[in-house]
Parts: C-alpha cells; sequence; structure tokens
C-alpha cells in the first residue's frame, strides 16, 4: 500500500554495501530515502550518476542520501557501488522494505519508460551495458523525510524512469532551512 505523506516515515534497519547500519527513523536530518529497481537498471544508475553529481550541493543543503535497491549486494556493488559514492547503497534483495513502503510492480509502466525516456534509457545503457535489459518491473520511489522523521513528500514514479524532480527536492531543503531558522 503507498504510503501518503504526512505521516511517520516506517523504520527502517538497512546496511549498506560495505557492511554499515544504516537507520531510517527519527534521524535528526533530512532524508531522501530513494528506492531503486534492480542494480542494473539503466534509469536508475542514471539517477545514482545524477545524485553523485548534485551531491555536493544537496549535502551543503543538509540532505542526506540512501539508495536502496532490489537486489543482491553483490549486484549493487557489481553496477552502482562500482565505482565510490558520497552516500550509502543499501541492497535489498528480498524487497522487504521496498514492500514497507509500498513500493508497486508493473510490466506496462517498465515497457512505457523504455519506450518513452530513449534518451535516459541510453545514457544508462553505457553505464550498465547489455545486463541493463534484464530488470524487474518494480517502479522507482524516492521519499522526502523530515528533521522529525516524518514523511513530507512520497513520490511514486509513474514509470521506470520517473524520480522526483531534483527542484522539489531542493525546495524541501529550502523549507527545511526556514524550520531550522
Amino acid at each position: 500500500m503507498k504510503l501518503i505523506a504526512p505521516a511517520l516515515a516506517p523504520a527502517l534497519d538497512l546496511v549498506d554495501i560495505h557492511g554499515q547500519p544504516i537507520m531510517i527513523s527519527s534521524r535528526g536530518r533530512l532524508t531522501l530515502l530513494s528506492f531503486f529497481r534492480d542494480a542494473a537498471c539503466p534509469f536508475c544508475n542514471f539517477r545514482i550518476y545524477e545524485l553523485t553529481s548534485q551531491h555536493a550541493q544537496l549535502a551543503a543543503g543538509g540532505l542526506d542520501i540512501v539508495a536502496v535497491f532490489s537486489a543482491s549486494q553483490a549486484d549493487v556493488l557489481r553496477f552502482a557501488g562500482h565505482r565510490p559514492r558520497p552516500f550509502p547503497l543499501a541492497a535489498d534483495p528480498t524487497s522487504d522494505a521496498h514492500e514497507t513502503y509500498g513500493i508497486e510492480r508493473s510490466l506496462w509502466r517498465k515497457l512505457k519508460a523504455i519506450a518513452t525516456r530513449v534518451p535516459t534509457l541510453l545514457k544508462g545503457m553505457r553505464l550498465v551495458g547489455l545486463a541493463g535489459l534484464s530488470t524487474s518491473n518494480l517502479m522507482p520511489a524516492d521519499f522526502l523525510i523530515d528533521e522529525h522523521g516524518r514523511l513530507v513528500d512520497a513520490y511514486y514514479g509513474t514509470d521506470a524512469g520517473d524520480r522526483i524532480p531534483l527542484q522539489r527536492v531542493e525546495q524541501f531543503l529550502r523549507a527545511g532551512m526556514k524550520r531550522a531558522a
């Protein structure tokens, strides 16, 4: 079942790909919790690239980023984690965390993304190669969580390549700075 903001963010105890614990709960920090499909997903890897390139600016605004993949630790290390990332990547091979946050599946919406997001698909395929052709039907989702552990925004992708716009994340950061002032 989809989560609707405002609500308390469900707590998650995850481990990143290097064995370090990640707790999603009342952390005292602003958080972008991003759920990704497979580690070989071209759309997902392109978004990881975008978040990596924007990380310094987002972190300067007080944002923590946590990326959760429905994949094994080995696959996350092979694809998304093969380069150092400035934020934690977590493997969720059983998709338990994905289920907790109501992540949906849809073959139709996966095919829609392949047909309508060709430039992003090709950019992502350059990152993962042909392995990106055999990915699951999970849809992406992003959650903005405030410093009190509350969901401020729950963004469920309308297709496999649809992510929360970075402008929306920046607005969330500006609102957090106003609350802190």
